[in-house]
């Protein structure tokens, strides 16, 4: 299928560090970073990626905020949010924006496999 393009969004690097090291053990990955919501639009309007993981603020916007910009500038791209927000209350405030999960405030090694098994699982749809 071709070498996989995942952009992760946020000003802090570190607070996503275990998922990160858990993707990067992926062969067919490649990961981009982008600090801030701006960063990461303009780079996916001229890049374009398999999947985005924006952190839940960014600096010049929220997470969900920015999911929405994304799918009002390209809907195909898939998206994941961290967010400390309930289940309950994330698919309320998300709803529409074809997020394809909800990822928590620190997550971990297995939160990045059950991400990824997500992703293969939609991938193969198309």
């Amino acid at each position: 299928m071709g070498l996989i393009r995942f952009l992760i969004v946020s000003p802090e690097k570190d607070a996503l560090q275990d998922l990160t090291n858990r993707l990067m053990l992926e062969t067919d990955l490649e990961i981009h970073w982008a600090d801030s919501g701006k960063e990461a639009l303009d780079s996916v309007s001229h890049d374009p990626v398999d999947l985005v993981i924006t952190d839940e603020e960014l600096g010049d916007m929220t997470g969900l905020e920015f999911a929405e910009r994304l799918v009002m500038l390209n809907p195909l791209i898939n998206c994941a949010a961290v967010s400390s927000l309930s289940p309950a209350d994330f698919h309320e405030a998300s709803e529409g924006l074809g997020l394809l999960a909800q990822i928590p405030e620190k997550p971990t090694g297995s939160d990045a496999e059950n991400l990824m098994e997500k992703f293969y699982k939609i991938r193969c749809l198309f």
